[in-house]
């Protein structure tokens, strides 16, 4: 019997949005590390940062790497608009 759960996988939430799916810890590769069963070739780490067991806590990381990608952009045109060429 397989000890399958569902989870939330926001690795590529800024790209793709967020994947629902069916997963099952590795066992013996990494702490942390889970498979999905839908497609045996996709793997991830980390709890909490590339998948999540809740769909809140999903949401929740995906609006924090939106935030941390909108800073980065104006961080970005702000040294753009700074430019001065001569």
């Amino acid at each position: 019997m397989s000890d399958s759960f569902k989870v939330y996988v926001t690795k590529y939430a800024l790209t793709q949005g967020i994947f629902e799916g069916e997963a099952e810890i590795c066992h013996g590769v990494s702490e942390g590390m889970i498979e999905l069963l839908e497609n045996k070739n996709f793997y991830f780490h980390g709890e909490g940062r590339e998948w999540h067991r809740t769909k809140e806590s999903a949401i929740k990381r995906a609006e924090e790497m939106r935030n941390r990608g909108i800073i980065k952009l104006e961080k970005k045109i702000q040294k753009l608009k700074e430019m001065k060429f001569e």
